[in-house]
């Protein structure tokens, strides 16, 4: 069974013509990433590149190819579709192309020792009790050794073209979120997904209403029509609009229940993430838990169906 496992992550499978997959394995949550090649005229383009965590048996990947990677695309900067991108550059020669603002985050998060404490004294500013944040410390340190992504590359806008692929800004599930859109083909990265739902979390120094962005983003997927849409995690989508909506329906019935968790006394997201996602998870996934709450209780302030206490004691919010 672990040779087959194995085997199935370092294969490329073809989805249709032009467009391969390959897992690479993950050590949490989903288990597993997607990467693709797309066929061009001079060669492949790697979107995406895995965690790195793991060494990726690239030129064995490389060797079921009939032709050279010339491109590398990244759709976004979470660790584990960003991290493998100096070794995939690495063993294919490739560049490396990535959006204008994912890069600019991605420096500021993996290329800085301190992030994890900014992190860590951010979510102590919303109700994470400091045992908690310590551990966040420590595991953000660890994470970030194994994020090898790769300086400098060719930076690109929503509008461009990347052989033939016209380019999306989908922000939401991360500011910086690119997608890539030909004919009636999406490759969505961590946009849409199923059947899980792409986290929406808010952290801090990032757009303001990350939720409002995702819906913002679901509406220009789903107005693209597409027949299909390729994801970064779980099984190809192949009613992409009917998805969308779904999605939506999800989120909505989420800050339904994000307003009923608040009431006069202020509260904050930590506490209001016990009420949405139960009161026994490990610290990372509180980290998530607490996150993805913010987000839903920034959307709550934005409409005006709650009100934020920002003070000297730290921000809270009340219905």
């Amino acid at each position: 069974m672990a040779h087959r496992t194995e085997r199935m992550f370092a294969t490329p499978v073809e989805l249709e013509p032009g467009i391969l997959r390959v897992m690479l394995p993950l050590p949490s949550g989903p288990r597993h990433v997607h990467c693709y090649f797309l066929r061009g005229d001079d060669g492949w383009t790697l979107v995406d590149t895995g965690l790195g965590l793991m060494e990726t048996p690239w030129e064995e990947i490389l060797g079921q190819l009939d032709g050279p990677v010339v491109r590398i695309f990244i759709t976004h900067m979470h660790p584990d579709h960003v991290g493998g991108a100096e070794a995939a550059a690495e063993a294919t020669g490739a560049p490396v192309i990535q959006g204008r603002l994912d890069y600019a985050q991605c420096e500021q998060v993996w290329g800085s020792d301190d992030w994890p404490e900014h992190i860590a004294a951010w979510f102590l500013r919303n109700g994470v009790p400091s045992e908690v944040a310590d551990e966040l410390i420590e595991s953000g340190h660890v994470f970030a050794d194994f994020v090898r992504f790769a300086w400098n590359p060719a930076l690109v806008d929503p509008g461009d073209e990347v052989d033939g692929w016209r380019i999306h800004a989908t922000p939401g599930h991360a500011d910086g979120h690119l997608i890539l859109h030909r004919g009636d083909v999406v490759i969505a990265g961590d946009t849409l997904l199923t059947p899980i739902t792409p986290a929406i979390g808010l952290y801090p120094e990032s757009r303001p209403d990350p939720l409002g962005d995702y819906l913002d983003s679901l509406r220009l997927v789903a107005g693209l029509a597409p027949r299909i849409s390729y994801g970064g995690h779980g099984e190809a989508v192949t009613d992409p609009v009917a998805r969308c909506a779904a999605i939506a329906d999800h989120h909505a019935d989420r800050l339904d229940r994000t307003e009923t968790a608040l009431g006069l006394e202020p509260r904050s997201g930590y506490d209001v993430s016990h009420d949405l996602f139960g009161s026994t998870l490990a610290p990372i996934q509180r980290r998530f838990a607490v996150a993805e709450t913010l987000s839903h209780l920034e959307r709550l302030v934005v409409v005006g169906r709650a009100r934020r206490i920002d003070d000297d004691r730290g921000v809270t919010y009340t219905r």
